[in-house]
């Protein structure tokens, strides 16, 4: 059913929520996994044009996103990761795209206050720009009621 899963990951406990899920459905379907993380600070964004070289919070997203694959295969996935740079939104689509992906995979927070109602949310741009199936599983409210 699903050859390719995209799952985007933050670099935060939000992760646990998606990878939780995509696990089983890749057991189930012998899906390969692809993690992106997208770097969205100063230097991510202007990482090529000013020919800078890679900075901290890029090493830190690096060696998380190794992490999670060296985990993923010891439990017997197939799966590659890619550290992106620029517009989380921009980036999901592109890998889609460029790798033959089937299904993607995320989190989301809901409404992050202003931003999110003025500018959209990332799984919003994603899910209306991609011609694939988006799942996307809601991080579950930390606060007990």
């Amino acid at each position: 059913m699903y050859k390719n899963i995209l799952i985007p990951v933050e670099n935060s406990p939000a992760d646990v929520t998606i990878l939780g899920h995509v696990r089983q459905l890749a057991r189930l379907t012998g899906s390969r996994l692809i993690l992106l993380h997208v770097a969205t600070g100063w230097v991510a964004r202007n990482y090529d044009q000013l020919n800078l070289a890679e900075s901290e919070e890029m090493r830190d997203d690096r060696a998380y996103l190794e992490s999670l694959l060296q985990s993923l295969q010891a439990e017997g996935f197939s799966c590659e990761c890619e550290l992106a740079r620029g517009e989380p939104a921009n980036e999901i689509i592109r890998v889609a795209e460029t790798r033959n992906v089937d299904l993607i995979a995320m989190s989301t927070h809901g409404h992050r206050f202003l931003q999110d109602l003025i500018y959209g949310s990332t799984a919003d741009h994603v899910r209306h720009l991609v011609g694939i199936p988006v799942l996307l599983l809601k991080v579950p409210n930390e606060k007990k009621l």
